[in-house]
């Protein structure tokens, strides 16, 4: 590995700054001038002033940042996996792209960072941006999502539409700009509200019990082995919402390897296709729909004969601001569907 130099800009930065890990520990502090302090992921992270000069490692981060409007206070971004969402492209466009997937510690380095943040942990491997400890060894803040924790054991266990909405308010504060966060949870709320409204009124199959919800297979990506979503993730907090039921919520992975004869077995109502850009095997929407049709096992389905598809982007099955189009997609769906 190559040595990392200091230089004075880096010198000069305050301490770390990070988000709320789980409900237990303490949120930011609310004085936007002043210093704030916080828990991120089981490790105390202190901020003397907002940064300047931001580092996103990855495009959820990103998007939060612009959705905020925090463009100018941002040196550098990078590993953009889906078209930005057309209303931040303008100021996107004005921020330096520092890689195509992770940056180096040395690219992260030589953009003079005061902050650097990630919802991903892999950003801060080794071969990419570093250890947010090794990064605080140089006084640069490095803020990881509360759900993606080094440690399991620090990490929110259970992704909720709140949770990521205690990101976001933990991101404006570090920057000084809470009130950009209510503005932005009220837009995301709203859209919730509405995306609810008869979200569970699509008709349950036979074998579903009295009062229960539709059953939903949300199916992530593969063929000859589907990774579908089991219990904590973003699916469950969309279902919560809509009172539905996820087909594998029993599974305690969040996106747990499944087998196609016990996914005929259970029989989902609707099967929700994360359209995913990467271009693998089962990634893409389409290829995914094609596959179900003419696989003996799950050409007979219920929902493929029917057609009960709800094609959603892979990247709002993460939780993001992009979360919000997943939950009003489905309840369109479940809406049209009921009819």
């Amino acid at each position: 590995m190559k040595t990392v130099f200091i230089t004075a800009g880096l010198c000069a930065v305050l301490a770390a700054a990070g988000c709320s890990a789980g409900a237990a520990e303490p949120a930011a502090s609310k004085n936007p001038a002043g210093p704030v302090h916080l828990t991120n992921c089981g490790l105390p992270v202190d901020v003397g002033a907002p940064p300047q000069r931001a580092v996103t490692l990855e495009q959820n981060a990103t998007e939060i940042m612009l959705s905020l409007g925090l463009a100018d206070r941002m040196a550098g971004t990078s590993y953009q996996t889906d078209p930005v969402l057309p209303a931040l492209r303008p100021a996107y466009e004005k921020v330096p792209v520092l890689a195509k997937l992770y940056p180096s510690r040395e690219a992260v380095r030589a953009a003079n960072p005061d902050f650097v943040y990630s919802t991903y942990t892999s950003a801060y491997a080794p071969d990419a941006a570093g250890s947010r400890a090794d990064l605080a060894k140089l006084g640069v803040p490095a803020y990881l999502s509360g759900f993606a924790c080094e440690n399991p054991a620090d990490a929110i266990q259970t992704v909720t539409f709140d949770g990521i909405f205690d990101q976001v308010r933990d991101i404006a504060t570090v920057f000084g700009v809470p009130e950009r966060a209510d503005q932005l949870i009220r837009e995301q709320q709203g859209r919730l509200d509405a995306a609810r409204g008869g979200g569970a009124t699509a008709t349950p199959s036979a074998t579903a019990g009295p009062n229960a919800g539709p059953s939903l297979l949300w199916y992530y990506s593969g063929t000859s082995t589907p990774y579908v979503a089991g219990r904590g993730g973003v699916p469950d907090a969309i279902g919560s919402l809509l009172g539905t039921r996820n087909a594998f919520g029993d599974a305690d992975q969040k996106w747990p390897a499944g087998n196609w004869e016990e996914i005929a077995k259970r029989n989902p109502d609707v099967i929700v296709l994360a359209d995913l850009t990467r271009g693998g095997d089962g990634d893409s929407a389409q290829s995914k729909i094609d596959f179900l049709r003419r696989n003996p096992v799950t050409s007979k389905l219920d929902a493929v004969v029917a057609g009960r598809f709800v094609i959603v982007p892979g990247s709002s099955l993460d939780p993001s601001i992009r979360s919000v189009e997943a939950a009003e997609l489905v309840g369109a769906k479940l809406r049209e569907t009921a009819r």
